[in-house]
């Protein structure tokens, strides 16, 4: 009995989420056909021009836009930003500096304050944990 490996592949929406570009941006090509693990690691070792715009210039996809503008995609979404945008209309928010651009960061940087004092209040608990057991 021989065994068969499988070539393991993905949807072009997958592979694009991998890559952190917006699908609707990629290549025809790209789109319609199927992505092989391989083809996604030759892509993000040795990115086509194409994809080397696009992650430079966009449009991007919405966990990237939130990330560039420090907010939560929820936040984009309070903020009205419901599409993919380019680094140029990413770059225009960012120096127009809207309110709910303003309250959004502050409530992403409480968000991460509160995760990193539950963090260290569990790395506290599970060092006591481990100093009464020994």
């Amino acid at each position: 009995m021989t065994s068969h490996k499988t070539t393991q592949t993905m949807k072009p929406a997958t592979a694009a989420k991998k890559l952190g570009v917006y699908l609707e941006a990629t290549p025809a090509e790209f789109q319609e056909g199927v992505v092989t693990r391989s083809e996604l690691n030759a892509l993000q070792a040795e990115p086509p021009q194409w994809l080397q715009d696009l992650r430079r210039g966009g449009p991007h996809p919405r966990p990237v836009v939130a990330a560039k503008l420090g907010v939560s995609i929820a936040g984009l979404a309070r903020g009205g930003v419901t599409e993919a945008l380019t680094t140029e209309q990413i770059d225009a928010l960012k120096q127009e500096n809207p309110e709910w651009l303003q309250k959004e960061r502050t409530t992403q940087a409480e968000v991460r304050k509160e995760a990193v004092r539950i963090k260290e209040k569990h790395a506290e608990r599970a060092e006591r944990i481990q100093q009464s057991g020994s």
